[in-house]
C-alpha cells in the first residue's frame, strides 16, 4: 500500500469513535486490508479502546493477515458480544474467507468472549466460509448467541447442512453446560437451501424452541421443506416474525403452515409473499388467523396468484386483528370486480387505510379455488357447456369447471404461469401472430419479452421451459430483422426494460423483481443468433453492483456464467 494509501486508512479511522454503548465501527469506510501493515491503526484502535463490547466492520475488505492482526487485537477483548460483520470480504478468494474467519472465532474463543450477534450477511463465501466457522459456532462462546445471520453467503444445501450441524452441537453442548443455546434471531436469505437444507434446519428449530425471529426469503423452498419449517415453528412459541417469501409454498405447503399458526399466538408480521400459496392457500391460512393472533402487523400475501375468493377471505378474517397496519395482496388475480370487492370489504371492517395498494394486480382469470389449475392435456379437452360426467375430466374426485379459451391477447394483458400454459402447444407462434408486424421491432419485441420471463421462478422448470420458447422465437425473428448493426440496441433495450439504465421514457416503471426475465435472458445470450456485441454489453453491465441485479443474484449469477463461457 502506497504512502498516500496509508494516509487515506489514517485519516478514515480518526473519524472513528466509541459509541456510548462501547461500539467501535469502521463501518463503510472502504478499507482494503491486505497485509499487517494496512491494518496496524484499526489493531491500535482496538487495543486502545477499554471496554469493546461490539465491532463494526461492514463495508470493508480484510485479508488473511490483516484478519490475524485483528485477531490477536481482539484476544484482549473477553468483554466483546456483537460481531457486524457483513460485507467484509469484497474481492477476496474462496481460499482466503475461511483462514481470515477462523482467525477471528479462534480469538473470540481465546478470549473466552460471549457471542451474542454474529452477522456474516453478504459474504459470498459459499460452504467454504462455513469451515472457516465450525469451531467457533461449536464453542462455548456461542452458547450466548442470539442473533445469527447469515443472509446472501450462497451457502447452497452443502452449506445449510454444514450449519446445522455446527448448530445442533452447540445446542448439545450447551445444555449439558446448564448453559442451553437460546438464539432468537435467525437470517438466512438468498442462499440456495432449498428442501433437503431447509429441512435440516427446521430440525435444529425444533430442538432450540427459543426462536422469535426467522427470514428464510429467496432459498428454492418448495411445501415439503415448507412443511418441516412449519412443523419446527409450533415449538418456537415466542416466534414474532415469519420471513418466507419468494419460496414455493404452493396450496399443500400453505395448508400445512395453517395447521400450526393457531399454536403461534405471538406473531407480528408474516411474510409469505410471492410464495405461490394460490386461493385455496390463502384461504386456509386466513382461516388459521381468524380467531386469534392479537398481536399481528403484518401480513403480506402479495404474488400469490390469489383469485378474488381468496382475497376477499382473506380481507374478511382480518376484522378482529386491533393491531394491523399492513394487509398487502397486490399482485394476484382479484381483477377489477375483486379490487373493488377486497375495497369494499377493508372499508366495511374499517381498516382500508392498512390495505397497500392494488395497482399490480395481474387481473381476474375467471377462475375459483385450485380447480382452475388444470393441466394443458386436460384443458384441451375441456368444451365450454359440455357435461362434466367424463371420469377423465375430473382432478382427485373434483369436477373441473370449463374455463374460457386464454388468448394470446389474454396473457399479454395480465401474464400468469397458467395463462401461458393455457396457450398450449402452440403458444409461441400465437404470440407471434399477436404482435403481428411489431415482432420486428427490437423494442416492442424485447417489452414482450418481458411480460412473457415475468412469470418464470428459478424452481418451476415448467414455466420456464414454455417462456423459453416463446421469447426466444420473438427475440430472434427480431434480430433477424435487424441484423448486427443494431446489436448495441438489443442490449440497450433489454437492460433499459429490466430497469438496469434509465431509458428517455420517464413513465415506464421496471419491474420489482427481475429473476425471471434473467433465467430466460441466460437462455436467448446462447443462441447461435443473439449478437456477440450484445452479450459483451450484457456482461460488462450485470456484473456490476445494483440494487435490482443484487436482489436476484443466483438467477444474475447463471446469466453471468453463460455469458463468461461464450
Amino acid at each position: 500500500m502506497s504512502s498516500s494509501d496509508i494516509s487515506s486508512v489514517t485519516d478514515q479511522l480518526a473519524k472513528t469513535k466509541v459509541d456510548e454503548q462501547n461500539e467501535l465501527s469502521f463501518k463503510g469506510k472502504g478499507l482494503k486490508l491486505n497485509n499487517a501493515d494496512d491494518a496496524k491503526d484499526l489493531v491500535t484502535e482496538i487495543e486502545n479502546c477499554q471496554v469493546m463490547t461490539a465491532l463494526r466492520m461492514e463495508g470493508n475488505t480484510l485479508g488473511v493477515d490483516a484478519a490475524e492482526v485483528i485477531a490477536k487485537a481482539l484476544e484482549k477483548h473477553p468483554e466483546f458480544q456483537r460481531a457486524h460483520w457483513s460485507d467484509m470480504f469484497t474481492g477476496r478468494l474462496k481460499t482466503e474467507i475461511p483462514q481470515a474467519l477462523e482467525f477471528l472465532g479462534a480469538a473470540i474463543m481465546k478470549a473466552g468472549a460471549g457471542l451474542v450477534t454474529l452477522d456474516l450477511s453478504d459474504n459470498a463465501f459459499g460452504p467454504n466460509g462455513v469451515v472457516g466457522l465450525v469451531n467457533l459456532l461449536k464453542s462455548s462462546s456461542c452458547y450466548t448467541l442470539q442473533e445469527l445471520r447469515l443472509n446472501n453467503n450462497g451457502l447452497g444445501i452443502t452449506g445449510g447442512k454444514m450449519l446445522t450441524d455446527c448448530l445442533t452441537e452447540c445446542h448439545q453442548n450447551s445444555v449439558k453446560a446448564g448453559k442451553p443455546l437460546k438464539l432468537k434471531v435467525f437470517v438466512s436469505g438468498r442462499n440456495r437451501l432449498e428442501n433437503p437444507g431447509a429441512t435440516a434446519l427446521a430440525a435444529v428449530f425444533k430442538a432450540l424452541g427459543s426462536l422469535e425471529e426467522v427470514a428464510m426469503p429467496q432459498n428454492g423452498i418448495n411445501a415439503e421443506g415448507v412443511t418441516a419449517l412449519a412443523e419446527a415453528f409450533a415449538e418456537n412459541k415466542n416466534l414474532r416474525v415469519m420471513n418466507l417469501s419468494d419460496n414455493t409454498f404452493t396450496h399443500a405447503g400453505a395448508k400445512n403452515m395453517a395447521k400450526v399458526l393457531p399454536k403461534l399466538q405471538n406473531l407480528e408480521v408474516i411474510n409469505f409473499g410471492d410464495c405461490l400459496v394460490r386461493t385455496d392457500g390463502a384461504i386456509a391460512l386466513s382461516h388459521a388467523l381468524k380467531d386469534g393472533h392479537q398481536k399481528l402487523k403484518e401480513l403480506n400475501l402479495s404474488g400469490n396468484e390469489i383469485n378474488k375468493q381468496g382475497a376477499s377471505a382473506v380481507a374478511e378474517n382480518m376484522e378482529n386483528k386491533l393491531n394491523l397496519t399492513r394487509l398487502d395482496l397486490n399482485c394476484n388475480m382479484l381483477g377489477e370486480e375483486g379490487i373493488e370487492e377486497v375495497r369494499g370489504t377493508m372499508e366495511a371492517i374499517g381498516k382500508l387505510d392498512i390495505l397497500a395498494s392494488l395497482s399490480d394486480d395481474e387481473g381476474s382469470d375467471d377462475g375459483e379455488g385450485e380447480n382452475q389449475y388444470v393441466e394443458e392435456d386436460v384443458a384441451q379437452d375441456i368444451v365450454e357447456g359440455e357435461e362434466m360426467n367424463d371420469p377423465a375430466l375430473q382432478v382427485k374426485g373434483k369436477a373441473i369447471t370449463p374455463n374460457k379459451q386464454t388468448t394470446a391477447k389474454d396473457f399479454l394483458a395480465f401474464p400468469s404461469p397458467n395463462k401461458l400454459l393455457q396457450l398450449g402447444s402452440g403458444r409461441a407462434q400465437a404470440l407471434r401472430e399477436e404482435l403481428g408486424a411489431d415482432v420486428n421491432d427490437i423494442e416492442k419485441a424485447v417489452h414482450t419479452f418481458m411480460k412473457i420471463s415475468s412469470v418464470v421462478t428459478m424452481e418451476d422448470t415448467k414455466i420456464k421451459e414454455a417462456a423459453c420458447d416463446c421469447a426466444d422465437q420473438i427475440i430472434e425473428e427480431a434480430v433477424k430483422c435487424n441484423r448486427e448493426n443494431d446489436a448495441v440496441l438489443l442490449s440497450n433495450t433489454i437492460l433499459v426494460y429490466m430497469g438496469v439504465l434509465k431509458g428517455e421514457d420517464k413513465s415506464y416503471k421496471p419491474p420489482s423483481n427481475i429473476t425471471g426475465p434473467l433465467l430466460v435472458l441466460e437462455h436467448i445470450v446462447r443462441q447461435p443468433y443473439f449478437p456477440k456485441f450484445s452479450r459483451e454489453m450484457l456482461q460488462a453491465f450485470c456484473s456490476k453492483p445494483h440494487p435490482l441485479l443484487d436482489s436476484a443474484s443466483q438467477a444474475r449469477h447463471k446469466l453471468l456464467q453463460t455469458l463468461y463461457a461464450f
